[in-house]
């Protein structure tokens, strides 16, 4: 291809790039600005270990590589052609959620949720059934940021709805009915994560991952109720089973011939 091949779209990837640093810079703004909202927001019945966000961090990194890729031949295909102006759209609506969780307006971010999580799952039904990676960087700068993306937003719109519609776990016990959508919310998240893993073939493990994660968080800071704390660490352990065996699979048929990893034009990781 020609050397000014990296100009095709250069509005959409310059675009991208700014919008690439909005999204960030948001997120950097809740972790080290004053309200330190991962933190300090609102406590409910199914709010995660604080560590549990760091999975922003991985999201970002990866994004980033995403954003150095646009300019490739190879990453221009898929990122510019395919999930097009998506992109910029889902790190608008990130940064509107964001920022409302951030000035505690948690309605109105639980609402934004559910439009980044329709986003994201925009662009992972596009990579996912119409781009199957033909190369380690397709894999490592397109599908596994936005599974993890995708697995992610799953875990947030479900806390964010927590925080606004639950009761406050400072000033409130865990009744009947907050144990019972408590329970019920865990166990979709389960549910969600063995069906990331078994959905395909090859399963979509870094989603699962991303779940599953977001589970032993839970479990890790839900330490005023046993009933949510060991709910959550059951979950936890079922949704890292389905992990492991998802991995055991892909293990046994990379080794039986039906996924060759050493095909240097396609080795796929996730699927």
């Amino acid at each position: 291809m020609p050397d000014a091949t990296w100009k095709d779209g250069i509005l959409l990837k310059i675009t991208n790039v700014i919008v690439y640093f909005l999204f960030l810079g948001s997120n950097i703004y809740t972790i080290a600005g004053p309200s330190s909202i991962y933190y300090y927001g609102k406590e409910t019945y199914i709010t995660p270990a604080p560590w549990a966000f760091l999975i922003w961090s991985l999201i970002h990194v990866l994004l980033l590589g995403t954003i150095i890729y646009q300019f490739f031949p190879a990453g221009q295909v898929t990122i510019i052609d395919a999930i097009s102006w998506r992109f910029p759209l889902l790190a608008i609506l990130n940064a509107i959620y964001i920022n409302l969780w951030a000035s505690h307006h948690y309605i109105a971010a639980f609402i934004f949720a559910l439009f980044v999580s329709s986003a994201v799952t925009h662009i992972y039904y596009i990579v996912k059934k119409h781009h199957s990676p033909q190369s380690y960087a397709d894999e490592l700068f397109i599908h596994l940021p936005f599974s993890l993306y995708h697995g992610w937003t799953t875990v947030l719109v479900v806390v964010t709805a927590f925080e606004a519609f639950g009761v406050n776990a400072l000033t409130h016990p865990a009744g009947v009915w907050t144990k019972v959508f408590v329970f019920l919310a865990l166990f979709f998240l389960e549910g969600t994560a063995a069906t990331y893993a078994f959905s395909t073939p090859e399963g979509d493990l870094p989603a699962s991952i991303a779940i599953a994660w977001s589970l032993f968080a839970i479990s890790a800071h839900q330490t005023s109720s046993g009933f949510v704390h060991w709910s959550a660490f059951v979950f936890a352990v079922l949704a890292l089973l389905w992990v492991i065996k998802g991995i055991y699979g892909l293990v046994i048929r990379s080794r039986s011939g039906i996924v060759a990893l050493s095909d240097e034009e396609r080795a796929p990781l996730v699927g």
